[in-house]
């Protein structure tokens, strides 16, 4: 176990003998602190902890990640040097109140955790922010870091007197200090969790404005770099924000919790965003500095409303333990889709949000809950370690989707007003899954008890699928919904469903009849569509109201392949798309008729998520699923499909920039490649399409992949963007090389260079295996394999690398590219000999899973 580690046992055992009250805080950023000794000021700064609780007596300890303990009193007694070990400065306490104070030497982290700082290169200016989720608020301050250990926050910051300060409460001034220094002395929060806690400080550039809520007026700011003021599209993001505040003050029936709302667009982000209370940070590659589509502005839409849903569902209101973490994700997930909904519903232009739902985020819960590491929504987490890992398309995607899936239970308004009397009854308190089910189940008046054990206590995804008779007039003598489970999760559960038929009417294929029902069981007669004529398609689960794999029978499947095109409804085609993908993934649905369906498709495909996804579903069916000898030529299908596909897309739209990123991902042959260098000279590329930075960028690293830019082009590019940005592209591109000096330089990086900043190292990681690349890359399976022990075992430095690093190298590193049957063998005798950490094994085992999906589906489409 990782000495950081804190386990729910600890937790439950520390809270039952401590109760927190109140936290001042002083961070000191001046870099000119006498009595902290010797110390680096762009690597290293100094924080007070002032605590104040209660103690029913005995020993205990708060938390503390730091270099150096500098002072520890408790109600003014100093506490023992040996006092700080394993993280934790420990204590004992009579029964009482008391008041702990700790200074202590804390580091800047470079990897996303704790307090990052980050210089900008552009201009030198310095950037610092926290990100605290789930337990590095003690890289901070000294705490009682769980979640249900709430207090009050007062934080005081001393920082240069040029700076702009943020935090949890509204914005002050600052006092001059003299000497180019000054203090901001925020007010003091309502009773919070540690992980929510912020501190945002640098040369940050603010816009500001306000907002009429339900009970005050709220000041609203954003927050970037300077150097990224002409991407901020402020009036977009605000209108966003605050048509979300409509939407979530009317439907919880709760004002807005917080004084204020600051939203800070930050470098190096390894989330999305952060939902501190009142101070959200988001990662400032949402602030678009090259053409995007618009499906990657609702994708920003969607983040900015998760985060504002969890003002209420995570930051009012709390978890008491991390195994309820769903409680937080999931309800955002459902509500910011919702949300979306209610704006478009009210006029607003924009893509239907569960139609890009389905076609994004229900893939990955859909993939995650079929890997042997699937969990229930409300997992067991014993652990920071697992908690770590459960951030996941279970937590999040499939949550949102149970979610839904109650709603269609039970109905929108009942719902929602069991969501109003939640928030009504824990106000600023922890809860368990058991205080929401109770508020759902008095607003609904039904019991929830049996849909709670099978869609949030059990694990794994059932598969639906249409069984029927007709008559000789084509008309249903019977119909019936078979339900399925894999063996290892095996709940049939109940669902509530809709089946749409769709018939081919004036060359279009519309909805002619649907019908609602409740399924349970392995087999649901339907005699509502007895009589009905078979239609070309028939699509369970039609609306997408449960979460199932559902399967297209032979002639709605060939329905679906030649005439995608021609349905009208986005939310339909996204479940038609979603059904043909999960058949190809099961081995069902040959790769290169994947591959036509795409094709035929989305040319005509409104949601550009849909587009987005299915062309990056198309690159994974050739690379993985496709036999190796039939790759060159279903990738030549391929690129002569995108070629037509750009030539008639509309200038300048954004179908052109999917297919065109599409077309350089794709380069294989040396006339892609020469189309490729044409175009980053400037040179024949068509009409409409802008050859900006990051599409440049692209090009670059695709051309780095095949060997055709090196070093010398990689930094003449770098020169052309000389930004953070840039420099971590560049150091994908390289990592893309197919040359062994390239590999062992990135190599070297990736697994031994503890200075490489996070966003750089997700990037060289990403890049570093590719496909055609097999003889350079072999040694490095054997390489990953002991990178792999090093860190389970914490050897080698790895006990004190961040979780995000760890993953990186777990995860991007596994060597898919090269994962045939010997490599699997040598895996999975790698395995049974070699004792491994929960964490490490799991995530291995992730890959060896999908490695040996890849492998069941070159095996049975080489058989066709």
């Amino acid at each position: 176990m990782f000495p950081a580690n804190i386990t729910r046992a600890e937790a439950a055992e520390r809270s039952a003998q401590v109760s927190t009250h109140a936290y001042d805080v002083l961070i000191d950023l001046s870099g000119r602190v006498p009595d902290a000794g010797e110390f680096d000021p762009t690597a290293t700064f100094v924080s007070t902890s002032t605590v104040r609780f209660t103690s029913v007596g005995g020993s205990t300890y708060v938390n503390l990640i730091a270099d150096r303990l500098l002072v520890a009193t408790l109600d003014g007694t100093p506490l023992d040097d040996e006092a700080f070990t394993d993280h934790k400065v420990h204590f004992t306490a009579d029964a009482g109140e008391h008041e702990l104070v700790i200074t202590a030497l804390c580091r800047y982290s470079r990897t996303g955790e704790g307090l990052h700082r980050f210089v900008d290169p552009v201009d030198d200016l310095v950037y610092c922010y926290t990100q605290l989720e789930p337990a590095d608020s003690r890289r901070l301050f000294a705490c009682f870091e769980q979640p249900d250990l709430k207090a009050t926050f007062t934080l005081t910051v001393i920082a240069p007197e040029e700076w702009t300060v943020i935090s949890n409460s509204p914005a002050v001034e600052p006092t001059s200090l003299g000497e180019g220094l000054a203090r901001w002395e925020f007010a003091a929060t309502p009773p919070v969790s540690t992980y929510i806690t912020a501190l945002i400080a640098g040369s940050f550039h603010v816009v500001t404005d306000t907002l009429t809520g339900k009970a005050a007026e709220i000041p609203l700011s954003l927050a970037c770099r300077q150097s990224l003021v002409p991407f901020l599209d402020a009036d977009r993001i605000l209108a966003t924000t605050k048509a979300g505040f409509a939407v979530f003050e009317e439907h919880f029936g709760m004002p807005y919790p917080f004084a204020d709302y600051a939203q800070v667009f930050v470098p190096e982000f390894n989330a999305g965003a952060m939902e501190n209370a009142g101070c959200v940070t988001i990662r400032d590659e949402y602030l678009y500095r090259s053409r995007v589509t618009n499906a990657a502005y609702e994708t920003r839409d969607n983040t900015i409303l998760h985060e504002l849903a969890h003002m209420w569902f995570g930051d009012l209101v709390t978890m008491t333990w991390w195994d309820d973490l769903w409680l937080n994700e999931s309800f955002a997930e459902w509500a910011s889709h919702f949300c979306q909904a209610e704006i478009r519903a009210a006029g607003v232009a924009g893509d239907d949000p569960w139609a890009t739902f389905t076609n994004e985020r229900k893939n990955w819960a859909y993939r995650q809950d079929q890997l042997p590491s699937t969990h229930p929504v409300a997992a067991d987490m014993v652990d920071l370690e697992a908690v770590e890992l459960n951030f996941d398309g279970i937590t999040y995607a499939k949550g949102a989707s149970v979610l839904r899936q109650l709603v269609a239970f039970v109905g929108q308004d009942k719902f929602l007003a069991g969501v109003r009397t939640y928030f009504a009854r824990h106000a600023w308190g922890n809860t368990q899954f058991s205080d929401l089910l109770g508020a759902l189940t008095e607003a609904s008046g039904r019991d929830l008890s049996n849909f709670a054990a099978e869609w949030l206590q059990t694990a794994g995804v059932n598969t639906l699928r249409a069984e029927f008779d007709t008559a000789e007039d084509g008309t249903f003598t019977a119909f019936a919904i078979r339900q399925t489970a894999p063996e290892q999760w095996p709940t049939l559960r109940q669902h509530r469903l809709a089946v749409g038929l769709y018939e081919e009417q004036d060359g279009r294929l519309v909805r002619v009849h649907r019908v609602e029902v409740d399924i349970a069981g392995e087999l649901t007669e339907v005699p509502e569509l007895v009589g009905r004529a078979r239609p070309a398609l028939v699509l369970l689960n039609d609306d997408d109201l449960t979460y199932a794999k559902i399967r297209l029978d032979d002639r709605s499947l060939a329905t679906v392949v030649s005439g995608i095109h021609t349905l009208d409804n986005p939310l339909t085609r996204a479940l038609c798309w979603g059904a043909a993908w999960d058949m190809c993934r099961d081995a069902e649905l040959h790769p290169a008729d994947f591959l036509t369906l795409a094709l035929s498709g989305v040319g005509v495909e409104t949601d550009l998520t849909a587009v987005q996804t299915v062309l990056g579903q198309v690159r994974t069916a050739i690379d993985q699923y496709a036999p190796r000898d039939t790759r060159a030529p279903l990738n030549d299908r391929f690129v002569t499909g995108l070629a037509r596909l750009l030539k008639d897309a509309e200038p300048g739209s954004d179908h052109q920039l999917a297919f065109a990123r599409s077309l350089i991902s794709a380069a294989r042959s040396d006339a892609v490649v020469q189309v490729l260098q044409a175009w980053l000279a400037g040179e024949e590329a068509p009409a409409g399409l802008a050859i900006d930075t990051d599409l440049r960028w692209h090009i670059l690293t695709n051309l780095a992949r095949v060997g055709v830019a090196g070093e010398a082009e990689i930094e003449a590019e770098l020169d052309r963007d000389a930004t953070a940005r840039g420099a971590e592209k560049a150091a994908g591109a390289r990592a893309a090389r197919p040359s062994p000096e390239a590999k062992a330089e990135a190599w070297q990086r990736a697994t031994a260079d503890d200075t490489v900043a996070n966003e750089t190292h997700f990037q060289i990681c990403s890049h570093f295996w590719q496909y055609d690349q097999d003889e350079v890359l072999r040694p490095y399976v054997q390489r990953y394999l002991d990178v792999a022990h090093a860190i389970s075992e914490g050897r080698d430095g790895w006990a004190d690398r961040s979780s995000a690093i760890r993953q990186h190298v777990l995860g991007q590193l596994f060597p898919r590219p090269l994962a045939d049957r010997g490599t699997l063998q040598l895996m999975s005798m790698w395995l049974g000999g070699t004792r491994l950490s929960d964490s490490v094994l799991r995530q291995v085992n992730e890959r060896v899973d999908d490695a040996e999906r890849s492998l069941r589906c070159q095996e049975a489409a080489a058989q066709d």
